[in-house]
């Protein structure tokens, strides 16, 4: 069964590496909620892969790129991903990115 509530101090960090470490919040078939978070000059590397994603900014500085296009993004912002482009960012001040998948990311469970 899958959980309805996401209970954060029960929940580990995963360590990417490099200044980057995630948690998988909540997931279902259809939906995954991620935190992501940075240390300043951390790059979450160009990628891309089929799922429909948004990334809000809950904290920090961010240079989000999405097929060439370059943003600055600081807390409150958010951006959307559709399937199949290319995208990553650079922390530009250490922070916090939300990620939305539809549907969930197998790759992270």
């Amino acid at each position: 069964m899958t959980a309805l509530f996401g209970d954060d101090k029960h929940i580990p960090w995963v360590d990417l590496g490099k200044g980057v470490k995630r948690k998988v919040m909540v997931y279902n078939e259809e939906l995954m909620v991620v935190r992501v978070q940075f240390e300043t000059g951390a790059v979450g590397e160009l990628h891309r892969h089929p799922h429909t994603q948004t990334s809000y900014v809950s904290a920090g500085k961010f240079k989000y790129t999405i097929n060439g296009r370059e943003q600055i993004m600081e807390q409150g912002d958010v951006c959307l991903v559709p399937g199949g482009q290319l995208h990553g960012c650079e922390c530009l001040e250490a922070g916090e990115l939300i990620d939305a998948f539809t549907p969930y990311r197998e790759d992270m469970i």
